[in-house]
């Protein structure tokens, strides 16, 4: 089998993951590195490019046509409406959903001496700012390799990274402070990954031995909650679920930019979309739509602008 991936240091951690999961099973494979239009673009702010999809396009392009057989994405990073003819065919059991401060403390009250923050996310720099009105956000891009070299360069005072990926790459100990997702709701999906395939054939049915039941539920509750306010992965949206006796506790956050607004919610229930739907639902009709519209529009704006050289 076939499996498709980016060529960053932490998406080949977990194509070949997937790949030992496979092969315990009997399953040879074959890793099949994909350039997306996030990896092209390196020096201009995610929002202003635009688009859903900007690290799954290329590579479900690739599914599609049969150039690979599964596809293995970050879950944060997969748009909550797939194309036609792919499914999800597994959800694997969930890394540490947290976001994690690398660099100067910026949480602890008593510490705090991080005034520059590194970032390429509404949703973190939002929060952020919710927070900490005095700090100053910068713009953050690249893999995690590159981010953190920039820290370590002086750039930064401190910079958000998702805990799951230090994990992952075994830079765990980098991590200064565990940001609680009570302060900083994470990004729908975050932690988790993704195994995408095609809706029919041998490669679906593989891969879905690899599932895990209670990440899949939680993960459904966060995508069906993003779907309703049709928000891809570059809007300022968190969306946290787990399992509690049976049932689904959902805590979802829509933000805007600067901070000043902070639309919050939770929901619980038993099956995922509803509970998704039903919360987006609701803070939508509480300003949630405003602060998104707005931000929709600040995103045409910017890409509509000249390039700074």
């Amino acid at each position: 089998m076939v499996i498709g991936s980016r060529g960053s240091a932490l998406a080949l951690w977990q194509a070949r993951y997937v790949a030992a999961r496979l092969e315990s099973l009997g399953v040879e494979t074959r890793i099949e590195i994909i350039r997306t239009t996030g990896d092209k673009i390196q020096d201009v702010p995610l929002a202003k490019v635009g688009g859903k999809g900007l690290f799954t396009k290329e590579i479900e392009e690739a599914l599609l046509a049969g150039g690979i057989d599964l596809a293995v994405h970050s879950m944060k990073d997969v748009p909550a409406e797939l194309p036609a003819g792919l499914t999800l065919a597994a959800i694997p059991e969930r890394e540490d959903p947290r976001d994690a401060i690398v660099g100067a403390p910026l949480i602890a009250e008593k510490e705090r001496t991080a005034k520059k923050i590194g970032t390429s996310s509404l949703r973190r720099a939002a929060q952020l700012r919710a927070l900490r009105g005095d700090v100053e956000i910068e713009t953050l891009r690249g893999n995690v390799d590159t981010r953190l070299r920039k820290l370590d360069e002086g750039r930064y005072d401190a910079i958000v990274l998702a805990a799951a990926g230090l994990r992952r790459l075994g830079w765990e100990d980098r991590i200064r402070e565990w940001i609680p997702v009570e302060i900083m709701c994470p990004a729908p999906g975050q932690g988790a990954l993704a195994i995408e395939t095609r809706v029919t054939g041998e490669a679906r049915e593989i891969a879905r031995r690899l599932d895990h039941a209670e990440t899949r539920r939680a993960v459904e509750a966060e995508r069906a909650f993003v779907a309703i306010l049709g928000g891809g992965c570059q809007l300022p949206i968190g969306a946290y679920a787990v399992l509690e006796g049976g049932a689904i506790h959902l805590r979802a956050v829509v933000a805007s930019p600067d901070g000043s607004r902070l639309i919050t919610g939770e929901q619980r229930g038993t099956d995922p979309s509803r509970v998704g739907s039903e919360l987006g639902a609701r803070l939508l009709n509480q300003g949630a739509r405003e602060i998104l519209d707005q931000v929709s529009l600040q995103e045409l704006a910017a890409q509509r602008s000249p390039a700074r050289p």
